[in-house]
């Protein structure tokens, strides 16, 4: 019933993705005098269609993986009044960026709906390795509860801590981290982007905090540790145990394990959640002995041992904030503005990696892979009732939204960067591309597209199985 359910939801937001793309190209062909001669949503045969008294053909056809907006003359060289051809350069070029605009604004709307009610993560600092800990004592009586907090705080304070790179420039915590290695940082999940993408080795950390309304940039080497690792990453909190990345050459990766496949023991242990990984783990500290994993991909369970391999370790030497806060009434419109600039520049690093190897193919999901994470959105959360769920979902289509903006405005051909592309390169040349040429030219880009699609669901639906 679950895996139903997440499909319907999947549909409705990949609809509403699409309509609000093609609307975007409507709308403006619309305020241009452009004749628009089918706005559908969906692609195949028609399931629905009216034609309206302005000529135009509204439809829903039967696969809900795509739509479009088709205009008059749009891969023609035709120049009859009301034609997309027929109109400036200029008017043409705002016509083809609203879809990709409208996906921007789509989720920059959403974003209002999810940091009104749930708030964000600021980017501040928690906790810097060499301060005191803090002691809080809950217990019933004035005088009580200030003599056992001063006992307890002195036990701590006679702990020795050592101190990172990071203690020792001057950060601490509450600092709010506002650049790190050139990146501008406003909210925690961009630092954890900087970290996943582009992973701490030994080259000084440089970075820029707020404190007391006062900004101050310091730089420092990281602090290196050398341990054994299995090369994975999971989420602590998540209710299911699945590993969410596997290090490149790492020794999970040796050992055939990939992401998305969910751990059922190790060494025997039976694990339920990413919270049991996480207890396992430090209950029995890896010292280099082979661990034994089973694993479950798909509906297929295998066994994996594995021995951890002893590494040289960086690290920042400070935790920084992943928790959301609510925000009032400006701060929620500044950090809707923030989580665009998140998500668009989270695919832009995404599309770098996959360009220069670091993220294989394994990795990368397609309709069906998103289709899953969407009923697995749905699944994790549902238990925790409606607000909670349909706040997860908008939050996921704030970056579906965003993704589907970038990734149209790349520019290959038949998408709508290619086709701007080309009208900047007229700009330029000042010489017009023959529409039959630049009509072939987005019909190759088409099949193209349609063979990277083929590819990505036979890919998904691999991982699922296999």
């Amino acid at each position: 019933m679950q895996t139903f359910i997440g499909i319907i939801i999947a549909i409705l937001i990949f609809g509403l993705l699409v309509l609000i793309h093609e609307f975007g190209h409507f709308i403006f062909a619309k305020k241009f005098g452009v004749t628009v001669n089918e706005f559908s949503i969906g692609m195949g045969p028609r399931i629905f269609s009216r034609v309206a008294k302005s000529g135009t053909r509204y439809s829903i056809k039967a696969l809900p993986i795509g739509g479009s907006c088709a205009m008059l003359g749009e891969d023609e060289d035709n120049m009859e009044e009301g034609s997309f051809n027929s109109k400036p350069r200029w008017q043409r070029f705002l016509i083809v960026f609203a879809g990709p605009l409208f996906n921007f604004l789509l989720a920059f709307v959403l974003s209002l709906i999810v940091i009104g009610f749930a708030g964000t993560d600021p980017s501040t600092v928690t906790y810097v390795e060499g301060e005191k800990p803090k002691v809080v004592v809950q217990s019933k009586g004035k005088d009580k509860s200030v003599e056992e907090k001063m006992k307890q705080q002195a036990v701590a304070n006679a702990i020795p801590q050592t101190q990172s790179n990071a203690y020792k420039a001057g950060l601490r915590s509450g600092d709010k981290i506002t650049k790190f290695n050139g990146a501008w940082i406003s909210i925690g999940r961009e630092l954890y982007v900087e970290e996943y993408t582009d992973p701490i080795g030994k080259d000084p950390i440089t970075l820029t905090y707020e404190r007391d309304g006062k900004k101050k940039t310091i730089t420092y080497k990281p602090d290196k540790e050398n341990k054994y690792l299995l090369g994975i990453s999971y989420s602590s909190g998540a209710s299911a145990p699945v590993i969410s990345q596997v290090t490149k050459d790492s020794a999970m990766a040796k050992a055939g394990v990939l992401a998305k496949d969910e751990v059922e023991k190790i060494n025997g242990t039976p694990i339920s959640s990413g919270e049991e990984i996480n207890k396992y783990l430090e209950e029995h500290p890896l010292d280099g002995s082979e661990v034994t994993f089973v694993l479950k991909r798909g509906s297929k369970t295998f066994t994996a041992k594995v021995k951890p391999v002893k590494t040289n370790v960086y690290s920042t030497g400070f935790a920084y904030n992943l928790q959301r806060e609510r925000q009032g009434f400006f701060g929620t419109i500044k950090y809707s503005l923030v989580e665009m600039r998140y998500e668009v520049f989270t695919v832009l690093k995404s599309l770098k990696m996959l360009v220069t190897g670091g993220v294989s193919a394994n990795e990368v999901s397609g309709p069906v892979g998103i289709v899953s994470v969407i009923g697995d959105t749905y699944k994790e959360n549902s238990q925790h009732g409606f607000g909670i769920t349909l706040l997860a979902l908008l939050n996921l289509a704030i970056m579906l939204s965003a993704n589907l903006g970038v990734m149209n405005l790349l520019p290959i051909p038949a998408l709508d960067g290619g086709r701007l592309l080309i009208y900047i390169i007229e700009a330029i040349t000042r010489k017009q591309i023959p529409k039959d040429k630049e009509g072939m030219i987005h019909f190759i880009g088409f099949i193209i597209l349609m063979a990277l699609m083929v590819f990505l669901v036979f890919n998904d639906i691999r991982k699922l199985i296999f």
